[in-house]
């Protein structure tokens, strides 16, 4: 099941201490930079959810890796913009580089499955 993965839990917690931070932004940024934000973070839910059903799963842990860069870059934009302390963004930080680890990891597991797959059938040519 796709929400035992720890990737899976871990943007999940990434997802929750996104939702808690933008309720402290100003209303210019609450609207537009958050809500970019939160939806970024509910798509890498998503890819992770299809990249676990699909055979073709690194199509969707490639997308995750866009939608891991893009939360980050909107994090370090709040940051510069004044909206979130260097401490909030250490943390957020911390659970973005352990998601987009597990995804590297992920993608290189599934990337040698599919190497010594071919190597298997091009042996039994």
């Amino acid at each position: 099941m796709y929400d035992t993965l720890p990737v899976f839990k871990k943007g999940y917690d990434l997802l929750i201490e996104i939702y808690k931070m933008t309720t402290g932004l100003s209303r210019e940024y609450k609207y537009t930079i958050g809500e970019k934000l939160k939806n970024e973070t509910l798509e890498l839910l998503l890819q992770i959810y299809k990249a676990n059903l699909s055979r073709e799963k690194e199509i969707h842990i490639d997308k995750c890796r866009e939608n891991t860069e893009a939360v980050r870059l909107l994090i370090r934009l709040l940051h510069d913009l004044r909206q979130i302390n260097i401490k909030r963004m250490i943390g957020l930080n911390v659970l973005i580089e352990s998601v987009s680890k597990q995804l590297s990891g992920w993608k290189k597991s599934v990337s040698k499955g599919t190497l010594d797959n071919k190597a298997e059938a091009a042996g039994n040519g």
